[in-house]
């Protein structure tokens, strides 16, 4: 007896063995599509020096933003200038330089710099998933040249409708307040090219049609429906508009003269326009700090922006 429970243990141990063995395999190609040792060591370096190229930018500039005019300088550019014990009273120099030169106004710009973006994207997002989809799936009169015309103005640089849009603001009286930088950046062709790639490839006409015989009406149809079906699309949407309108520089300088309205690049911006301005270290604390929102908000989403990144790739 005890001989068949020690058998039929090893048995069930080689088997659990074998299954994690093919579990682990069963996406591996075809042995004859394997890429050989050298490709895979060539693939393993270049994919390593890539994250070397793009993370030591922000390395340096977490070393930097604990340091004075002087260490920046005199000190080893690649690591602190003081001891790790030292390290919280560096940060906290530099952190009340940082607060002092802009005048306690730097959060405020972190936050408005937030606003901006987060209801931008949230605004452009829906409209260029709207329009996507009313393109994709709808036939109308003047359908070709309304795409011709929004696919073109994707040529077109962002900068050139600056001076007009502030002379349109200007005219409504509504420049240097929080809409006249929301309503730019809520248009974006990119977007609408997305959402409508997006609603062709993951939006099944079957569907739809079963939808319209139940009786649904379009709007719940959109709502209710094509809005699950583009989740991960909209979140793609949404980081791209989000970083476009974060990164907005031109825009707010021209239509923003209130330091209470300003987004923290601008704000940062006029602080490093000061005469008297050298404290480098804080300018790198603030743009750590300032980036902070974003960098969290991708690592939020990156899971359901590598599947709306995929959506759109493989049609039918």
């Amino acid at each position: 007896m005890t001989a068949v429970s020690a058998e039929t243990k090893a048995q069930i141990r080689a088997r659990k063995k074998a299954d994690k063995i093919r579990d682990r395999h069963a996406n591996d190609l075809p042995r004859s599509m394997q890429p050989s040792a050298p490709v895979k060591v060539l693939t393993i370096v270049v994919l390593v020096l890539a994250l070397i190229y793009f993370l030591f930018p922000i390395y340096w500039a977490l070393i930097a933003s604990t340091k004075t005019p002087h260490q920046m300088t005199a000190s080893n550019g690649v690591w602190f200038a003081v001891g790790l014990q030292d390290l919280p009273a560096a940060i906290a120099r530099n952190y009340n330089v940082l607060i002092d030169y802009t005048k306690g106004m730097f959060w405020r710009w972190v936050l408005n710099s937030i606003i901006y973006s987060g209801v931008s994207a949230v605004i452009g997002t829906l409209v260029s998933v709207m329009a996507g989809y009313a393109t994709a799936k709808f036939k109308f009169r003047g359908k070709g040249v309304v795409i011709g015309i929004i696919m073109a103005s994707m040529l077109m640089p962002a900068a050139l409708m600056t001076i007009p849009q502030y002379s349109i603001f200007h005219m409504l009286g509504i420049s240097d307040t929080m809409i006249s930088i929301i309503i730019p950046c809520c248009v974006s062709p990119f977007g609408f090219f997305l959402g409508r790639v997006y609603a062709q490839s993951s939006v099944p006409d079957e569907l739809l049609e079963a939808a319209r015989i139940d009786g649904a009406s379009e709007a719940r149809i959109f709502f209710t429906i094509v809005l699950r079906l583009l989740a991960p699309a909209m979140v793609t949407i949404f980081l791209f508009l989000f970083v476009a309108t974060w990164n907005n520089f031109l825009l707010p300088l021209m239509m923003l003269s209130k330091t209470s309205l300003q987004p923290v690049t601008l704000g940062l911006y006029g602080m490093v326009s000061l005469a008297t301005f050298n404290e480098r270290g804080a300018l790198m604390m603030g743009a750590l700090l300032g980036v902070l929102p974003v960098i969290i908000l991708f690592l939020c989403l990156q899971r359901f922006w590598q599947a709306g990144l995929a959506a759109g790739a493989v049609k039918g």
